[in-house]
């Protein structure tokens, strides 16, 4: 794929982001890239981290506080995965993410929002976020 950008090309997209100030590395191919997070001016802060390897789809982690611990006795809404909290940002098949996209723009600002409605979910107990949680069926809408 030409136009796919490489984790050093990620990186520096990253680096100039004027939201996503953190710090990272390219080690063997794989971008690994963390920073804070605060979603609007009352929100607490998040530390997340990116990673992401050449032709592969970028991982986004929350490293703190525990998504877990916050959200009680009830189950994290649009994630990956709970341990560690992997945040479902995107469908992986349906091009809103793609290799030629930056990370800075785009996944970046949709771990902000994803976290923003997190906020509200745990105020509320609804995802306003939008889209498909993993592992529904796709005939279900």
């Amino acid at each position: 794929m030409a136009n796919a950008l490489s984790p050093e090309q990620q990186w520096i997209r990253l680096k100039s982001s004027a939201i996503c100030r953190g710090h990272g590395l390219v080690h063997r191919g794989e971008l690994v890239w963390d920073f804070d997070v605060k979603p609007s001016p009352l929100s607490r802060t998040y530390r997340l981290r990116i990673r992401f390897k050449r032709f592969g789809l970028p991982d986004v982690f929350v490293l703190s506080p525990n998504l877990n611990e916050l959200a009680g006795d009830r189950c994290l809404p649009h994630v990956y995965s709970t341990s560690p909290v992997r945040l479902c940002l995107h469908l992986p098949k349906s091009d809103e993410w793609m290799m030629n996209k930056s990370i800075a723009e785009t996944i970046v600002p949709w771990a902000y929002l994803w976290l923003f409605y997190f906020e509200h979910w745990l105020a509320t107990d609804e995802w306003q976020g939008g889209g498909k949680h993993p592992g529904e069926d796709d005939a279900k809408k």
